[in-house]
């Protein structure tokens, strides 16, 4: 039995291609907003980090009604370290628009998220956007989907998708590119007769399956899922289905759907609708179900992660200092990444030999930096090793994972790209020159090679450069390998930076702090010029005395500091330092912070890069 007045969708594309956008405008075009309504660019992304740095963190549901039918929409990250949010929500959809960018074409996360679809049998439309682009080229990007689709092994169904030509950004599109450009009706059109409608029996046994959680301030927490089969009506009696065949009673005490960006509450709800459900103990990927035939669905797996990193209690001398911090202790450490781990599911929470450290991993470098300014922003000081990567072993060998890295730059580039990855470890792979002044370079590098890459690549490449990588096998551990080709300028005492003491010690490499700042012995101020640490003395004052020389006592010129961001930090730092992070600042420091214990930059590498 289908029905026919409701529509699940889900919409996947690389990062920065246009989905969030998109949905703005299918909200705006399909009535969702009043007149007057004064509605923010991007309203999908909508907690503070998201509209911070442009990209969506979280997948998000909303719905749009369109002749009569009701459209759910999923509206997933792009980026490959927030794979996790897009395999789990695929559940609630049962198609999906893939976008592509009409100049880029697809990219290697295009491929990630349309295998996703294909292996669910979705049926796809895929939209080509930014078709106003200077550089667009509709017709090629076109080709290099078709190829795409038959690479990972589409069925002829599959193949056989409809297109539709957009500029998302004004909420136009048209079906061919010789016809003249309209509102966003023919997309609207072709998802309602090419998403088939969801199918099941009402009268059926219940089964939902939880895609999310989030919180209420009402009514606390909500399971965010689809319902596979049956109907659901508030205040009636359900099981929830956990892992290990856990089984728990509970009842629907509030019940919602989607309409719009708003949760609107509802009596009852039948198969195939996307629902919120409050008053139940639940984590993602349990099965809500009738207490008469309570049958477990499929639980849902996520790739595993690839990158991982230690977050411990922060032990520097300035610790507890920041008026901000309120969450020091390890149990409070521990309990906030538990709490993480259950909410999302491509991160895993490990302990380690020591009680005050925990081994978090994850998909990507961005992911655990947005876990940790997340928890920042909360309250929490806590000090990260450097990320790593996730070996395994197979038979009986260790092997660390490969990336296939795909790189478009300039032709001007291609010289001195080739030459950083050479010295990670990256091999070449294939190259390729359309014609537009650009060429696109494949290299199958070692995923450790990468850490800390992105930086370098864009500064290299004077910020023209695109990098996109995936996750392509293992390779042999190839032995320790050195990050950072520099050393660090490390304090010596603790104290306040001074104008006098960082001015005389400028041509020894650059500082990441400003005059004024505080400083602790074994804090690192910034980056030597030679692969060697040194160790100075920041706090130095210039010595009183009664000869004075004209004019040069006040002229102190300072060159501007890199100041670090977490990402950045977390970036540079190499096997023998920690970054401190308080609500205030973010610090880099050596793990042993007496100059007169610490080894040798080579030597402490080496021990702490050694497999286990």
């Amino acid at each position: 039995m289908a029905r026919k007045d409701l529509r699940n969708i889900a919409i996947v594309a690389h990062v920065d291609h246009g989905k969030t956008t998109l949905v703005d405008h299918m909200l705006r075009q399909a009535g969702a907003f009043r007149d007057n309504e004064v509605v923010a660019e991007r309203v999908m992304d909508s907690n503070d980090l998201e509209r911070e740095r442009g990209i969506t963190i979280l997948a998000k549901n909303t719905s749009v009604r369109w002749k009569g039918v009701k459209i759910n929409i999923v509206d997933t990250p792009g980026h490959s370290d927030f794979g996790g949010e897009v395999e789990r929500t695929l559940m609630m959809a049962d198609g999906a628009l893939l976008l592509v960018d009409a100049a880029e074409g697809p990219l290697p996360q295009t491929r990630f998220v349309l295998s996703k679809c294909l292996e669910r049998g979705f049926p796809l439309i895929v939209v080509i956007n930014k078709i106003d682009r200077q550089d667009a080229r509709p017709h090629e990007v076109l080709s290099e989907v078709f190829d795409l689709f038959c690479d990972l092994g589409a069925s002829d169904a599959q193949t056989d998708f409809p297109m539709v030509y957009a500029i998302g950004k004004l909420g136009q599109c048209k079906r061919e590119l010789e016809d003249e450009l309209t509102n966003l009706v023919p997309l609207f059109e072709t998802v309602l007769a090419r998403v088939p409608a969801p199918e099941g029996d009402p009268e059926e046994p219940l089964q939902v399956i939880v895609c999310n959680t989030t919180h209420d301030d009402y009514v606390g927490r909500l399971a965010v899922g689809r319902i596979v089969r049956g109907s659901i009506r508030q205040t009636a009696d359900v099981v929830v289905l956990g892992e290990n065949g856990k089984v728990t009673k509970g009842s629907v005490k509030a019940l919602f759907t989607f309409e719009g960006l708003k949760r609107v509450n509802a009596d009852s709800a039948q198969v195939g609708e996307v629902v919120a459900i409050a008053g139940l103990d639940v984590n993602i990927g349990d099965t809500i179900a009738d207490p008469q035939r309570p049958e477990a669905l499929e639980r849902i797996v996520v790739e595993e992660p690839t990158i991982k990193m230690k977050i411990g209690v922060n032990t520097s001398p300035f610790a507890g200092k920041s008026k901000q911090s309120k969450f020091l202790t390890s149990r409070q450490l521990k309990d906030r990444l538990e709490r993480e781990a259950r909410k999302n599911l491509a991160i895993r929470v490990e302990p380690t030999d020591s009680p005050d450290t925990f081994l978090v991993l994850g998909r990507g470098e961005l992911q655990l930096a947005i876990l940790v300014e997340t928890m920042r922003r909360e309250g929490y000081e806590m000090q990260l090793s450097n990320p790593e990567v996730v070996t395994r072993e197979i038979d009986g060998q260790a092997m660390e994972p490969v990336e296939l890295v795909v790189i478009d730059v300039p032709e001007t580039y291609v010289g001195i790209v080739t030459e950083r990855l050479s010295t990670r470890r990256g091999r070449m792979v294939k190259m390729t020159n359309p014609g537009f002044g650009r060429a696109r370079l494949e290299f199958q590098v070692p995923s450790r090679g990468l850490i800390g890459f992105r930086g370098e690549f864009l500064t290299s490449t004077r910020g023209t450069g695109l990098l996109n990588t995936m996750f392509d096998g293992w390779t042999p551990w190839g032995g320790p390998m050195m990050r950072r080709p520099t050393g660090a300028i490390v304090a010596d005492r603790m104290g306040v930076a001074t104008p006098y003491a960082l001015h005389h010690l400028q041509p020894r490499g650059t500082f990441f702090l400003v005059p004024g700042v505080e400083v602790y012995e074994g804090m690192i101020c910034g980056e030597h010029n030679r692969p060697n640490d040194t160790d100075c003395n920041v706090i130095k004052e210039k010595k009183l005395s009664n000869i004075r020389n004209h004019g040069k006592d006040e002229n102190v010129l300072l060159a501007s500091p890199r100041l670090l961001t977490i990402e950045t930090a977390m970036e540079w730092i190499d096997a023998d330092e920690l970054v401190e992070v308080t609500p205030e600042a973010v610090r880099v420091r050596k793990k042993v912070l007496a100059v007169n214990l610490r080894d040798r930059r080579e030597d402490a590498i080496e021990q702490a890069q050694a497999v286990e």
